[in-house]
């Protein structure tokens, strides 16, 4: 038996429960991990609350690191002892041991621990997808990245900067605006006294952005529209305060023939090959120093419940962890 977060019910973070599982041998194409770090993410807060439902009951967690106990009778890429990290699921993470289709997984190389894998797989290959597939960011551009001292954000900000680009952050305050700079933010906005629309026309001169990313969601969005340049594309990635409104078709042309997109990791990693690419280039950036991971929160697994509180509240910055 091990212990595993299941949630049997939508609901606060107390509905997050410790059960005790059985983790039984690995099917023919699947291997079992022992896991030592698992990344806490808002797409968790997503499927516990329901706005993206689950069969329940079910566990939760999309991203870990560990090690390969055990592997099928089909499995070739790996063998018992191997370090491992997976990005986005399945669904099940909160665990102490999980079987995963062996698809699913990349390994970690030298110089990255399980710990910084496990903070930087899902918000490091999405800041992959963003910047690389999204919008192709390239030097001499000048982006919009709000919440620039979440887990996503720091990622992103020193990634696009390594890219040559002017990098524009907001954030909810003093000290989040200091971590922005830090990690690559050229200009910070602290959003709770400044209108983000306004600074980044000042910024700009009056042209606007060509690209936004938002993942804040609802009480961002018609702001982050009005930061694009004609042209731009608004990058709606997540919607911490909420679901955006829907979509007028009318109002993208009305403000400048604008692109609109609602990208997900999970696209971007359903082909094995996408993953691999995905995760080599992270693990690459990571290596070369361009990217530096920051993990500022650490919590047990079974105090998952205090960690969601933590994030709703946004008394978070950077990455966060479950440690079993």
């Amino acid at each position: 038996m091990t212990k595993a977060i299941r949630l049997n019910r939508n609901g606060g973070p107390e509905v997050l429960e410790i059960q005790e599982v059985t983790v039984g041998a690995p099917g023919p194409a699947e291997i079992r991990i022992r896991q030592t770090a698992v990344g806490l993410n808002f797409i968790d807060v997503y499927h516990r609350t329901g706005l993206y439902p689950l069969p329940l009951p079910t566990g939760i967690g999309l991203e870990a690191a560990g090690v390969v106990e055990a592997v099928g009778a089909e499995v070739t890429e790996f063998r018992p002892g191997d370090r491992v990290a997976y990005p986005a699921g399945p669904i099940g993470a909160y665990a102490e041991e999980r079987l995963i289709a062996a698809d699913r997984v990349v390994k970690i190389p030298d110089g990255i621990s399980d710990e910084q894998a496990a903070a930087m797989m899902l918000k490091g290959m999405t800041a992959h997808y963003l910047l690389h597939r999204t919008y192709a960011v390239k030097p001499g551009d000048t982006i919009l990245f709000h919440a620039a001292a979440g887990g996503v954000g720091l990622i992103a900000c020193q990634w696009a900067k390594a890219l040559g680009a002017t990098v524009i952050g907001t954030v909810g305050n003093d000290e989040k605006a200091e971590l922005a700079r830090a990690h690559g933010c050229d200009h910070v906005i602290v959003y709770s006294r400044e209108n983000f629309t306004d600074r980044v026309r000042e910024i700009t001169g009056g042209k606007g952005v060509p690209v936004v990313y938002d993942s804040v969601g609802a009480a961002t969005f018609e702001g982050s529209l009005d930061c694009l340049a004609t042209f731009g594309m608004m990058v709606s990635f997540g919607n911490a305060t909420g679901p955006i409104p829907a979509i007028d078709s009318g109002l993208l042309a009305g403000k400048g023939s604008l692109y609109f997109t609602r990208p997900t990791l999970m696209t971007h990693c359903a082909d094995r090959g996408r993953l691999v690419e995905g995760a080599e280039a992270l693990f690459a950036a990571v290596l070369s120093g361009k990217v530096k991971i920051e993990i500022h929160q650490r919590w047990s697994l079974r105090d998952a419940p205090e960690a969601h509180r933590a994030l709703e509240a946004r008394k978070t910055t950077g990455s966060s962890l479950l440690l079993p």
